[in-house]
């Protein structure tokens, strides 16, 4: 805060966040992770990760978080537990103003992510991690042999539904119109998989739960309704990118996503985005520690070239 300029910012401290932070202050720049909640972003919502290299029995999202925390502050990264109210990318140093005062840096790395859509419905917010998710990839294999259901019509909720094919017992596809929206790459493979079944021109009316999630009751368009047993349900209508903040000073793409390509580099000189934030294909943990360390890289070749 006051005068000082910083060398790095970064905003969101997810895995690409502190990724970031390890790889920059370990190239001797001074570093701030500004972070509104708790250490690991939307991974400390699931309970067991298995597709993190490394753990072979699996991690918490919460304790890998907050591993990533350490890890980046053992070498000299400082955390800022606090929310961003404004910024300024345009301005030389660019300015972040927050819940405890302003912050001045030469360079920003946008780590805020991008939450995926709920639908709405009564008890949704009760029932995650109790057989409620939003990635197939993350958690399907907790119900391997398992009937299942997708909720969706994009290519995520198509790529969703093929992967649990592989591992389920059954999967209910439920679209609320009468044809996907997902690319003919995706809609092939799923009319050709014998356990795919389609339920179009419907939506999820109730969960039907006790402990967990035991089924739903969907209701047509013509007004008649079902049930349908399940041992799980995937959600894949879209996610919301944590962009309000950079709009009208930042390229977006028409989904709300950071416009960046692998370099991480936006439109603006000496500001990066890195994670679910920005437009990319596979949003993992992988892919955003990726992100992390190549964004690090190019700030700390900006910062060697910096005029203030």
């Amino acid at each position: 805060m006051g005068n000082e300029i910083l060398d790095v910012i970064i905003i969101g401290g997810g895995p690409a966040g502190y990724t970031a932070a390890l790889y920059a202050v370990r190239a001797g720049l001074k570093t701030v992770v500004l972070e509104k909640f708790s250490a690991g972003g939307q991974m400390t919502q699931t309970e067991q990760i298995d597709n993190y290299p490394g753990f072979n029995e699996g991690i918490d999202g919460f304790t890998l978080g907050y591993k990533m925390q350490q890890g980046a502050e053992h070498f000299g990264a400082k955390t800022i537990q606090t929310e961003v109210q404004s910024v300024d990318l345009l301005s030389n140093p660019k300015k972040i103003t927050t819940g405890v005062g302003e912050f001045y840096s030469k360079t920003v790395i946008i780590a805020t992510g991008a939450d995926h859509k709920h639908l709405g419905i009564e008890n949704e917010e009760k029932l995650i991690g109790r057989g409620v998710g939003y990635c197939a990839a993350c958690d399907g294999m907790f119900y391997r042999g398992k009937t299942v259901a997708v909720v969706g019509g994009g290519n995520s909720a198509a790529a969703d539904a093929l992967l649990l094919s592989k591992i389920c017992e059954k999967v209910y596809l439920i679209h609320r119109r009468d044809a996907l929206k997902a690319e003919k790459i995706y809609r092939d493979p799923l009319e050709k998989a014998n356990n795919i079944e389609f339920k179009w021109n419907a939506q999820i009316e109730k969960l039907i739960f006790d402990k967990t999630i035991e089924g739903v009751v969907i209701k047509n368009n013509d007004g008649s309704t079902e049930e349908i047993s399940l041992g799980g349900l995937f959600i894949s209508v879209g996610r919301n990118p944590e962009t309000k903040l950079f709009v009208n000073q930042i390229e977006l793409d028409d989904l709300g996503y950071i416009v960046a390509d692998e370099t991480t580099k936006t439109s603006i000189p000496g500001v990066y985005a890195v994670g679910d934030v920005r437009t990319k294909v596979v949003r993992q943990i992988v892919t955003a520690v990726g992100d992390g360390a190549t964004a690090a890289h190019f700030a700390e070749e900006y910062i060697s070239n910096y005029q203030g």
